[in-house]
C-alpha cells in the first residue's frame, strides 16, 4: 500500500492542478468573451456629434458672433435618446450624429438640456439610426480606485477611441460650463477635446459622462457621475427641466472652538453658521442670521461645511439639497439661541438664481437698451468673459468685484452695467465712459434694466442723470437724447434700440 500511495499522490496532484488550470482557462475565456461582448455593445452605442453653433455677442448684444462648428461624443440610452454634454450643443443651430463605423450623418434635435449639470439629451427622428443599437444602462456611483474605460471621439482622428483609467476621487467641483459646484468624479484616463459627452463605463454600465480635462495637465479629467445624471433624467419626468435647487442660505465653517462656544454648541454638536439668507430665496424668513445648521435631512453637517455621502467619504453640505428636485422640501436641523429646532424649507428656486450677477447663459441673447448712445445691459459672466480666459484678473476690477462679492439685496435686482458709449454730439465728453454699474437715475435707485427703461421713458425732467456707485454722473439733455437716438442707431447700423424681449 505504501508503494501504491507514493505513485498515486503525485498523480492526483497533477490531475488537480490540471483541473484548476483548465477551470482558470475556462473562466478567463468566459471573462474575455464577456469583455469583448461589452466592448462591441458599448462602441456600437457610442456616437459622434457634429454641431454648428452661433453664440450671441455679449460685447455687441444686438449681434451674433457668427457660425462655427465643433464635435463631441455621446451614447445611446433608453427611449431612443442620446446623452452628451450641454457644452457640446449649446448655442446650436444644427446638430448631426454619426454611428460607429458608418459614414452617414443623421440630423438630430435637442430633447432637453441642463446647463447646470453640463448634460443634454438628443434624439434622431429617423428610426433607422437606432436600428441594431442596444441602449446602455446606468450603473451606480463607482468606488475610488475602481477601473473605468472612457469611450469617445477625441480630436486628432475620426475613429472611436478608448482609454483606461481609475477613479481618483469623488467630491464637489466647479463645472466649467456652468460655474456651479456639483458632485463630480476625477479620472486619470486620457481625455481630449472631442471626448466630451462620451460614456465612462465599468463592465457594460455607464458610471459617468466625460465632462472636461484640467487645462494642460495630463491625465486629470472629470466626469459627471451617475447621481447627477439620474437627477437630470428624473427631473424630466414632468416634461420639463427645472434644474437643481438651492435654499439661499449662506454659511461659514465653525471649526474654531471659541465660535462654537459663543453660539452655545455642545461638544458633540457640529454645524455651520448662517451669516446671510438671500432675500426672496426659499430660506428667507425661515432661517436667520446666527442660526447654526447642524443637519440636512438627518445627515450631520461637519464643522467644515461637509457631509458624508458614503461611509468615510465627504463632500459639500450642498449635496443633500441638490439631490432634491425643485418643488420638494428639505428638513434642516438648526441650533437657534441654544435650542435645537427642525425647519422645513420648500425648494422652489434653481441653483444660481439667487445671486446678483447671473452665471453662464446659453441658448439666449443678452438684454440691452440704448439711449442717447449709452448702451445698458445687465452684467453677466458671459460679458466678463470678453476679457479672455483670465477674465477675473483682466476684466474691469469694479465689475469683477460686483460679480464676486456683491450679494443680491432684493428680489428682482440686477447689476445694470453701462457697457460703453457710442460717440455722438449729444454725448460729447462721455465717449470714454463705460463699464460701471448704474446705481441711480435722476437720483433714484435703479433696481434692474426694466426699471431703468421705464424711468427714462416716463421722465418729464429736462435732464437724464445716470449715477454710479462713486457719485459721479452722466448728464444728457432728455429731449436732445431722444431725438439723437434714431440717428445714432442708423450711424452704427444697429437695428433696434433694445433687445426683442424689451420691445
Amino acid at each position: 500500500m505504501k508503494g501504491t500511495l507514493k505513485i498515486y499522490v503525485p498523480a492526483l496532484c497533477r490531475l488537480v492542478a490540471a483541473a484548476v488550470l483548465f477551470m482558470s482557462l475556462v473562466l478567463f475565456s468566459g471573462h474575455a468573451r464577456a469583455a469583448d461582448a461589452n466592448h462591441v455593445k458599448i462602441k456600437n452605442a457610442t456616437v459622434k456629434i457634429f454641431t454648428v453653433v452661433n453664440p450671441a455677442d455679449y460685447a455687441n448684444p444686438w449681434n451674433m458672433l457668427g457660425t462655427g462648428s465643433l464635435a463631441g461624443s455621446g451614447c445611446v440610452i433608453r427611449g431612443n435618446r442620446i446623452i452628451t454634454n450641454a457644452h457640446v450643443i449649446s448655442d446650436h443651430t444644427f446638430i448631426q450624429v454619426r454611428r460607429f463605423g458608418e459614414s452617414k450623418k443623421y440630423p438630430a434635435r435637442l430633447v432637453a438640456v441642463s446647463h447646470e449639470a453640463d448634460l443634454a439629451l438628443l434624439t434622431v427622428d429617423d428610426p433607422r439610426f437606432f436600428k441594431g443599437i442596444v441602449p446602455l444602462e446606468f450603473g451606480g456611483l463607482p468606488q475610488v480606485q475602481q477601473d473605468v474605460v472612457v469611450y469617445g471621439y477625441p480630436y486628432g482622428g475620426d475613429t472611436l477611441s478608448t482609454t483606461k483609467g481609475v477613479i481618483s476621487r469623488i467630491e464637489h467641483q466647479v463645472y466649467t460650463h456652468s460655474m456651479i459646484s456639483l458632485l463630480a468624479a476625477q479620472i486619470d484616463a486620457a481625455i481630449n477635446p472631442g471626448s466630451s459627452g462620451g460614456p465612462v463605463v465599468i463592465g457594460d454600465k455607464i458610471v459617468g459622462v466625460v465632462m472636461e480635462m484640467v487645462g494642460s495637465m495630463q491625465s486629470i479629467g472629470y466626469m459627471v457621475p451617475v447621481p447627477v445624471i439620474r437627477h437630470f433624467l428624473d427631473d424630466l419626468n414632468d416634461g420639463r427641466c427645472d434644474g437643481f435647487p438651492e435654499d439661499g442660505i449662506v454659511c461659514q465653517a465653525m471649526e474654531n472652538e471659541s465660535m462654537r462656544r459663543m453660539y452655545r454648541m455642545k461638544k458633540d454638536q457640529t454645524g455651520v453658521l448662517t451669516f446671510r439668507v438671500v432675500p426672496g430665496s426659499p430660506g428667507y424668513g425661515r432661517i436667520f442670521k446666527g442660526d447654526v445648521v447642524m443637519a440636512i435631512d438627518g445627515h450631520d453637517v461637519g464643522n467644515d461645511a461637509t457631509v458624508e455621502f458614503r461611509p468615510q467619504e465627504r463632500t459639500s453640505m450642498n449635496y443633500y439639497t441638490e439631490m432634491h428636485q425643485i418643488g420638494e422640501s428639505e428638513i434642516l436641523t438648526i441650533l437657534r439661541k441654544g435650542k435645537v429646532l427642525k425647519v422645513s424649507i420648500d425648494l422652489t428656486d434653481p441653483v444660481g438664481s439667487n445671486q446678483l450677477v447671473p452665471l453662464e447663459q446659453y441658448d439666449r441673447r443678452p438684454d440691452y437698451y440704448i439711449f442717447g448712445g449709452l448702451i445698458f445691459s445687465p452684467l453677466t459672466v458671459k460679458y466678463l468673459k470678453n476679457w479672455g480666459d483670465n477674465w477675473i484678473d483682466s476684466a474691469p476690477a469694479n465689475l469683477v468685484n460686483t460679480y464676486l462679492y456683491e450679494p443680491l439685496k432684493e428680489e428682482g435686482e440686477e447689476a445694470v452695467n453701462l457697457m460703453r458709449v457710442l460717440p455722438d454730439g449729444v454725448n460729447r465728453g462721455y465717449h470714454g465712459s463705460g463699464n460701471f454699474r448704474v446705481m441711480t437715475l435722476n437720483g433714484k435707485k435703479v433696481k434692474n434694466l426694466k426699471q431703468l427703461i421705464a424711468g427714462i421713458e416716463a421722465s418729464k425732467d429736462e435732464f437724464i442723470v445716470i449715477g454710479d456707485r462713486w457719485g459721479t454722473v452722466i448728464v444728457l439733455d432728455r429731449k436732445k437724447a431722444i431725438k439723437a437716438t434714431s440717428g445714432i442707431m442708423k450711424t452704427y447700423r444697429i437695428p433696434f434700440d433694445r433687445s426683442s424681449n424689451l420691445r
